[in-house]
């Protein structure tokens, strides 16, 4: 039988097709819809050298067309059946399609799913286009916004240049126009293959239908057996030195975004780092936001956070920013900010704290999987991490697990001086732009 708690009480029904496809099924009668979600295990943490974007990329490239399905023609059969919700996403760590239907087109969802994993049209004339769409993206997101680099900045200060973490995933132009077509061929042969797969299948749906359609539409994709990984050399526990580094550029106020090296998600520390940060830098009642917005007025209420990262298979970070209001030197709020982190690594956190970063974080997860389409993601997400979508059920348990004292321990070894990285955004200088780094050697240590 298998098992349920009280955080995910739906049934899940897990079967392997011969060519490795997993599939995940958790019936749900309230809702007459079924919820399709393909994760694959690849993302930009896969790309080469001179390659960056390319896994983004080839996500809006999948919308182009396949053997039996014109371009376009994906949009046009779900949403002409009923469905809705149907998109695709990109991260580090993995790509994955997905949409919502009426149960009763749960078969047509499926063959046009599989029908582009086993044979993709790609043309020259949809790379061409689709490259333009994804530098707009970019343009729109990144280029033409204030603050927009900043991941991208803060990415290749927190990772060292060649790992998998180090480069952003909507790519740079310049690489984004060399990408040839046999790059993309070559993408779709060695990663989009069923054994590099999560099919999971959420709603009005009875299991062995949903495997007797896998196999069906599924089974006769080849598997590919072995799938390239990248194996960067080991990071070191903490940066090793607090780094400080200010950028101008034509931002209309300053602002701070600051790093910290954190476990990845799944690791023994990571629920006791994502408590840490929602305590820190999460809402209203968080420390950031009640010391520097609320008591001394040093932070604009739309800027001082803290929040953790769930990268899956390397470190992952803890992201914070802070804005100073009018009048308020950046590194007057810096100080503020660091104190901050530095009372809890000192003094540790309170049981209301904890209290309230439980009732957020429960609230968060209950409403994630609420829905058919964020269940489905949610299950994805856990089979493809730990490798068993039963592995979701203690997920909201360990985060509620997570006691003062863990939260203490994490926050001394995460929120240490050298462990930090500042990036200070500053409006352009009349003359010229210019970028400086020097090293934090006046920040407090945090206590050992």
């Amino acid at each position: 039988m298998p098992s349920t708690s009280a955080h995910f009480p739906w049934t899940l029904h897990r079967t392997s097709l011969d060519n490795g496809l997993r599939v995940v099924v958790c019936p749900d009668s309230t809702v007459p819809l079924a919820a399709v979600n393909l994760w694959y295990d690849v993302g930009s943490r896969h790309e080469v050298e001179g390659k960056h974007g390319f896994a983004h990329l080839f996500e809006h490239l999948m919308f182009e067309g396949s053997a039996h399905v014109d371009k376009g023609g994906h949009f046009a059969a779900i949403e002409g059946c009923g469905g809705d919700g149907i998109n695709a996403s990109t991260s580090a760590d993995r790509t994955n399609y997905y949409q919502t239907v009426p149960s009763g087109q749960l078969e047509l969802a499926l063959w046009l799913e599989a029908d582009r994993m086993g044979s993709l049209a790609l043309t020259q004339e949809t790379l061409d286009n689709q490259r333009e769409v994804v530098k707009n993206e970019r343009r729109q997101r990144y280029d033409n916004v204030p603050y927009g680099s900043w991941t991208e900045e803060m990415m290749a200060l927190a990772y060292p240049a060649g790992h998998p973490y180090a480069s952003s995933t909507i790519g740079s132009m310049a690489e984004l126009d060399s990408a040839v077509l046999a790059d993309f061929t070559a993408f779709h042969e060695t990663y989009y293959a069923p054994d590099n797969a999560v099919l999971t299948v959420v709603g009005d749906v009875e299991p062995e239908h949903v495997v007797a359609l896998a196999e069906k539409y599924f089974g006769g994709i080849a598997p590919r057996g072995s799938f390239p990984q990248p194996s960067p050399a080991p990071l070191p526990r903490r940066f090793g030195a607090g780094r400080h580094v200010t950028l101008r550029q034509d931002v209309p106020t300053p602002r701070l975004f600051l790093c910290h090296r954190a476990p990845r998600f799944g690791s023994a520390d990571a629920p006791a780092a994502a408590v840490l940060a929602a305590i820190v830098g999460r809402g209203r009642g968080s420390r950031l936001y009640r010391e520097l917005v609320s008591a001394r007025q040093l932070a604009q209420a739309s800027g001082a956070f803290l929040s953790a990262w769930g990268f899956l298979h390397f470190d992952s970070v803890l992201m914070g920013s802070c804005a100073p209001s009018e009048g308020v030197e950046p590194g007057e709020l810096l100080d503020a900010y660091v104190a901050v982190c530095d009372d809890v690594v000192r003094g540790g956190v309170t049981e209301a704290e904890l209290d309230r970063v439980r009732a957020m974080l429960s609230g968060d997860w209950l409403r994630e999987v609420a829905t058919a389409g964020g269940r489905a993601d949610a299950i994805g997400r856990f089979t493809t991490r730990f490798g068993d979508a039963e592995s979701i059920r203690g997920h909201l348990d360990e985060l509620l697990a997570v006691t003062a004292e863990d939260v203490q321990r994490v926050a001394v070894d995460i929120l240490h001086a050298d462990n930090r990285i500042v990036l200070e955004y500053l409006p352009a200088v009349a003359e010229a732009a210019e970028t400086t780094e020097s090293l934090d050697t006046n920040e407090p240590e945090a206590a050992a």
